[in-house]
């Protein structure tokens, strides 16, 4: 198993700014259903194939945390990139 840890900056007050966004986000990286969301609170879960995490808000940021195994930590680099261009898009 992988750990996988996305901080980005935002200017955004509150998670209420950025969750429609997010969601707009990253429904275009992960178009398919591939990647599932629910929302609890103001904290978004997510699970995949092999991959298990959340994106919150903490002070300015945005973290995205997830725990990758098989066959999603054979993909990092990709699932990498695709959640954090979605979190960079949603921060503004």
């Amino acid at each position: 198993m992988g750990e996988l840890l996305i901080e980005v900056a935002t200017a955004k007050a509150s998670m209420a700014e950025v969750r429609a966004a997010l969601d707009a986000a990253l429904y275009k990286q992960f178009p398919g259903g591939m990647l599932q969301r629910r929302w609890e609170g103001d904290v978004l879960r997510l699970s995949g194939p092999g991959a298990a995490g959340s994106i919150q808000y903490d002070a300015g940021r945005l973290i995205g945390r997830a725990e990758l195994g098989p066959p999603a930590s054979l993909m990092r680099g990709l699932i990498e990139t695709k959640i954090g261009t979605a979190m960079r898009e949603a921060a503004g």
